[in-house]
């Protein structure tokens, strides 16, 4: 199964980034659908309304969130996620490291990753800023 890894800018402080991906409340804001999500190892969550699913690992917090995503019953190795926050002038370089991508879903999960999940977290902290 193919891995997935890239630096996405984010226009906000770790901080705010972090608090964006952990809390239920702002998931909800900056992705329109109600969130299941408690910053806590072992805990199940659920995002754009059940579409992504999943396990959560560790956290450390303002700097790294490791998932388990579920891909359905047949996978044999954990599809795994770890988001990374690191300072940058411009906010914050979001390392992205998704491993054991089922094939048949590899391309849609891209696409997901770079054209919905990063693009509205980034516009939800470019709106902030206008306001």
């Amino acid at each position: 199964m193919p891995d997935f890894k890239k630096y996405f800018k984010i226009f906000a402080s770790p901080e705010e980034v972090y608090n964006a991906l952990t809390n239920p409340l702002a998931i909800r804001l900056w992705t329109g659908e109600e969130a299941i999500m408690k910053a806590e190892s072992n805990t199940e969550f659920e995002l754009y309304d059940g579409n992504i699913a999943g396990k959560n690992l560790s956290f450390v917090e303002n700097y790294k969130i490791e998932q388990e995503w579920y891909f359905g019953e047949e996978e044999k190795e954990p599809s795994i996620v770890v988001i990374k926050l690191h300072p940058a002038p411009y906010g914050t370089s979001l390392e992205l490291k998704h491993t054991n991508i089922p094939e048949e879903a590899y391309e849609d999960m891209i696409e997901g990753w770079e054209e919905v999940y990063m693009y509205d977290l980034n516009e939800f902290f470019i709106e902030d800023e206008n306001e």
